[in-house]
């Protein structure tokens, strides 16, 4: 059955990776795997970034009215903060990437750990095993 990831409003499915028992963790095909999965993320976000310029040029409109033009300029930044959570998901994405071609995607960066490959397929940019992330949780929260 196909997983999907949801993002925002952007939702794309892959095949989750059955691994064998015997196999060992972050090798070619699971590496393969997730290098699929993280550009297909990258493709859809980057589509969505054409889709909001070209919305953004084609209705782009000086209302005489202030009201129009301040609803107008409001949709205009809301878009722009999803657009710029979004950069920074591909900035993500690309570090991912990067991982994945030194061989270290997959493990996590405070404990070494294999952070598992549901995890990732959860949450592709993971860092940290989840352990590590809730302690990081835990820090932050007291931290305010």
């Amino acid at each position: 059955m196909a997983e999907a990831i949801t993002q925002e409003n952007e939702t794309f499915t892959f095949e989750p990776y059955n691994a064998g028992s015997d196999e060992e963790y972050m090798n070619p095909e699971q590496e393969e795997h997730f290098r699929e999965i993280l550009l297909a993320w990258k493709r859809s976000l980057m589509e969505e970034v054409d889709r909001t310029v070209h919305h953004m040029q084609d209705e782009a409109t000086n209302f005489p009215d202030p009201n129009d033009r301040a609803t107008q300029e409001s949709e205009f930044s809301l878009e722009l903060r999803t657009r710029d959570r979004e950069r920074k998901l591909i900035k993500k994405i690309d570090e991912a990437l990067g991982r994945l071609d030194e061989h270290d995607y997959g493990f996590c960066e405070a404990c070494g750990v294999e952070i598992g490959i549901r995890r990732l397929e959860a949450r592709p940019t993971a860092t940290l095993c989840i352990d590590c992330k809730t302690l990081d949780e835990i820090r932050e929260k007291q931290r305010g």
